[in-house]
């Protein structure tokens, strides 16, 4: 499979760089901003669900083919959540606020007990009715700090330990990050299916 162009479904400047860069210069990701400020409604129940949901809505709006990331946060103690929910665990009210409410749902809750995960599910439609999207999955096991660190990535990167670093997420150059992350190991099975690997 051969594409010089994705639409990524997603607004988000930082995800956009980051994936880019995962994916190398053979493929131009471009925002789905370009072609719209509306972001679809994500009315799936897992993170398959709406990634193919918002890869099929980009493809639709873009006329290209679409790369969709649905990721989020599974935290162990929470029964997985926040989950598909992470990005608006405080009702959308951005990153610093759902770090918060992250922290006060954690705070008497032991070490051993604060295991967690980074998911990322990435899909990918050739056209908005495709009955074969391209799904790749990727996690990344961690736990969850009592305080934040760290001065690099987003969302709830500051939270987030990774133990075979010993350091959060966000205590992570960018170049470390996206060869260890849940997106860099959904993304290098999608290089694999696209023969870029």
């Amino acid at each position: 499979m051969n594409f010089q162009q994705l639409v990524l479904a997603s607004h988000n400047a930082g995800k956009l760089k980051e994936l880019q860069a995962m994916l190398g210069q053979s493929v131009q990701l471009r925002s789905i901003g370009e072609f719209s400020q509306v972001e679809p409604e994500e009315t799936g129940l897992s993170f398959v669900e709406n990634a193919i949901l918002k890869a099929r809505n980009a493809a639709r709006i873009s006329g290209l083919p679409a790369l969709a990331d649905d990721s989020g946060l599974a935290v162990d103690f929470l029964g997985g959540a926040p989950g598909i929910y992470s990005a608006r665990y405080a009702d959308g009210k951005g990153d610093a606020a759902n770090n918060a409410k992250l922290l006060e749902a954690l705070k008497d809750v032991p070490p051993e007990q604060r295991g967690a995960q980074f998911v990322c599910v990435l899909a990918l439609v050739r056209h908005a009715d495709d009955p074969l999207p391209i799904l790749c999955e990727g996690l990344w096991h961690g736990s969850i700090l009592f305080e934040a660190s760290g001065e690099h990535g987003f969302g709830y990167d500051p939270l987030f330990w990774v133990p075979e670093r010993k350091c959060s997420s966000a205590d992570l150059a960018p170049v470390d990050k996206n060869q260890l992350s849940h997106r860099a190991r959904a993304m290098a099975l999608l290089r694999q299916r696209l023969g870029l690997a």
